[in-house]
């Protein structure tokens, strides 16, 4: 199906977003990077801060599609699936994973730290989107047979974030990996089950 002119602004401001800033990138530049009129891009949007909305909404659609195909795709085991999360963010990490974006952390960490009023609409996004991962991680957790799913796909989350921010903020190019040495252990303790990590 052929991309509307209204898909060309959003896919264009996520990108230049995404590599620049949400309140440092203008509206000009987004209009020279998508090609679309003025007059076009506010018949689709009110303001440049619903633009920002529409923009997380599709980081949010495109993000998690990819995170759980990688994850699904690796194992039918739940517990394996859980610590292909953190496989998958290594190949982000590494630039790999969206095509035309490298890695320039979160854009919902990003966007909480930019607009910091919670109830700011693009922080209400950021916070949907975290909440929807730890739902995702939770039905996993349970299908692991976790004592206490909720917590330990909180736990799991806290060590995704982690590895986020680390590999972001201080280029550590094996945060992906000592998140999942950790991850394993804890599933293990609230599974039951007994970690075969650094066991060899």
């Amino acid at each position: 199906m052929a991309k509307s002119r209204r898909d060309d602004l959003v896919d264009a401001a996520l990108k230049l977003f995404y590599a620049g800033g949400f309140t440092a990138t203008g509206i000009d530049k987004i209009l020279a990077e998508s090609g679309v009129a003025k007059m076009t891009l506010y018949k689709h949007f009110r303001s440049k801060e619903e633009l920002i909305v529409a923009v997380l909404h599709r980081r949010d659609e495109q993000f998690r599609n990819w995170l759980m195909g990688e994850m699904e795709k690796a194992s039918n085991d739940p517990r394996e699936r859980l610590l292909a999360m953190f496989d998958a963010l290594e190949v982000w990490f590494q630039g790999r994973a969206f095509k035309g974006m490298g890695f320039n952390g979160c854009a919902f960490i990003n966007a909480a730290g930019e607009f910091g009023d919670q109830d700011h609409p693009a922080h209400r996004a950021a916070a949907e989107h975290k909440r929807s991962i730890v739902e995702y991680l939770k039905r996993l957790c349970s299908e692991a047979g976790a004592s206490d799913p909720a917590r330990l796909a909180e736990q799991l989350a806290l060590l995704k974030e982690g590895a986020i921010a680390t590999a972001h903020v201080r280029g550590m190019s094996d945060a992906a990996q000592i998140a999942g040495e950790m991850a394993a252990r804890i599933i293990d303790a609230s599974t039951g089950a007994t970690s075969t990590i650094g066991s060899e």
